[in-house]
């Protein structure tokens, strides 16, 4: 699980609990302009392939975490409930998109979207 802060200009990712060790990361830092969408769409995550495993942790049908490589982009993905999910849509970052779970979808991606229009 994942949660959302915004420090200023920047909102950071910060990856909990043992997600930390299956993901091989604690801490995403993004520019807030760096942010061109977000989304909380069950039925799209629950479609896609994961793609290729970079780094990470993999048990299909349960859970992704880590970076993968998806048709020609890269993704971090963090989900194991899918009902918790969001897609954070990013440019001039290393990752296209940041596919995450999170405790409160709506309110993530509230928080997200009112930053992201500012």
């Amino acid at each position: 699980m994942v949660d959302i802060t915004r420090n200023g200009d920047r909102f950071l990712f910060t990856v909990r609990g043992l997600h930390k060790l299956w993901s091989f990361t604690s801490q995403l830092e993004i520019p807030v302009e760096h942010v061109t969408g977000v989304t909380a769409d069950v039925d799209q995550v629950g479609r896609w392939w994961h793609g290729l495993k970079w780094v990470g942790t993999e048990v299909p049908g349960l859970f992704a975490a880590g970076t993968f490589h998806y048709h020609g982009e890269t993704v971090f993905w963090d989900v194991r409930h899918l009902e918790r999910t969001i897609i954070v849509s990013l440019e001039h970052e290393l990752y296209r998109k940041l596919i995450i779970e999170v405790e409160d979808p709506a309110a993530a991606v509230a928080i997200l979207r009112g930053a992201a229009a500012r």
